[in-house]
C-alpha cells in the first residue's frame, strides 16, 4: 500500500452500526425516553398487559413526538387484549356473532378461537363450524374450509343453501369438491 492509500485510509472514519431497534423505532439520541420505550414493549411482549397499558399512557404524554404514533398503536393493542379476557357471553349466538364482527374487521385469529370455544362447549353448534368453514375459506386453507363446510351441512343441511349465496366462499368457487359439497349428485 502506498502512502498515500494509507494515509486516505487512516482519515477516513469507522462507520458505526445501526442504531438498535425496538418496536419500530430505533434509538436515535432520545435517551430515557427510548428506555422506557423499551421496557414497556417489553411488558407488552410478555402478556403483561395492564402494566403495558401504563407505560405506555406515560410515554404518550412525556416522549417526543417520534414515540407517540407507536405508542398509540400499542395502547390500542393493551386495551385489545385486555378486553378479551373480560368477554362473556350469555348465549352460544351471541358467542358466534362476536366472533363474525372479528372475522369481518380482520381479526382472524381471535375469530378462530370464538368458533373453537362454542365447539368445545356445544360441538354440535353447525353455525360455528360454518364460521369456520368461512374463516378458511378467506384466509385460503381450502382443505380446512371443506372439512368445516361438510361438517356444518351434515348438521344442518340449510347451510348448503347458505353457503351457495354467501360471497365469502368466492375462493372455493373453482373448486371441484366444494361444488360437489354444494350441489350434490341426488340418485
Amino acid at each position: 500500500m502506498t502512502q498515500e492509500a494509507r494515509s486516505a485510509a487512516s482519515s477516513r472514519k469507522k462507520s458505526t452500526p445501526p442504531a438498535a431497534k425496538v418496536g419500530g423505532l430505533s434509538n436515535t439520541g432520545t435517551g430515557p425516553a427510548f428506555q422506557h420505550y423499551q421496557a414497556a414493549v417489553l411488558l407488552l411482549q410478555q402478556g403483561k398487559y395492564e402494566k403495558a397499558l401504563a407505560a405506555f399512557e406515560k410515554l404518550l404524554h412525556e416522549a417526543p413526538a417520534v414515540f407517540r404514533e407507536r405508542c398509540q398503536m400499542y395502547i390500542s393493542t393493551c386495551q385489545r387484549q385486555l378486553d378479551k379476557h373480560n368477554l362473556a357471553f350469555s348465549t352460544p349466538e351471541e358467542r358466534y356473532d362476536y366472533a363474525i364482527s372479528q372475522l369481518n374487521t380482520g381479526y382472524y385469529e381471535e375469530a378462530r378461537e370464538q368458533f373453537a370455544g362454542i365447539l368445545e362447549s356445544h360441538p354440535q353448534a353447525d353455525y360455528a363450524y360454518y364460521g369456520l368453514a368461512l374463516l378458511d375459506s378467506i384466509l385460503g386453507r381450502t382443505q380446512d374450509c371443506l372439512g368445516n363446510l361438510e361438517l356444518a351441512i351434515e348438521l344442518n343441511p340449510k347451510n348448503r343453501l347458505q353457503a351457495r349465496a354467501d360471497n365469502d366462499f368466492q375462493n372455493m368457487a373453482d373448486d371441484p369438491r366444494f361444488t360437489e359439497l354444494l350441489y350434490p349428485e341426488v340418485p
